[in-house]
């Protein structure tokens, strides 16, 4: 049995946002439990020069999102990035699950040739959809995944390889 392209993005994506979505919940019960504002922990970066959670889970969101569409030869939605609180995160994170979860298998058929043009600052950058999911759209969505973990895990919040991971 051969692995889809549906089954390589939109599951994945799928599992690490519940994930994610489920680290948000442990953040707001440790600031709850510590009575630390939770604004505190949504507002909190590594160094200076990085984005804060808040930027964290919008871009993790917006990755999962766009590639499931771009796979799927749509244009995705957009999303304002205005969240900041855990309960607007969590809300930004349903609704993407929402999103993906409405595509179908068939949607992604060939996605692995077609080609994914993405606008960036610097340039156009062109992809054949396999390269796109495997080399960017993936670690892009672990990326920001794992940042926000670690500066939750920094600030105190009691998380483990197995939050990050989500069900298995």
């Amino acid at each position: 049995m051969s692995l889809s392209m549906y089954q390589a993005s939109v599951t994945v994506f799928v599992r690490t946002l519940t994930a994610l979505s489920t680290i948000l919940d442990k953040a707001a019960a440790d600031a709850e439990a510590r009575g630390v504002d939770p604004a505190v922990l949504v507002n909190a970066r590594l160094a200076p020069d990085m984005f804060p959670v808040s930027r964290q889970v919008q871009i993790a969101a917006d990755t999962a999102r766009n590639a499931a569409a771009n796979l799927a030869g749509v244009t995705p939605p957009s999303h304002p990035d205005t969240e900041t609180t855990f309960p607007e995160l969590k809300a930004r994170i349903a609704t993407v699950i929402d999103y993906i979860q409405a595509f179908k298998p068939e949607q992604f058929e060939g996605a692995e040739t077609r080609t994914v043009v993405m606008k960036m600052r610097t340039g156009d950058l062109s992809f054949a959809g396999a390269d796109y999911l495997l080399g960017f759209a993936l670690p892009n969505l672990y990326f920001h995944s794992a940042t926000t973990y670690d500066i939750l895990r920094h600030n105190g919040v009691a998380l483990g390889k197995r939050d990050f991971l989500g069900a298995i």
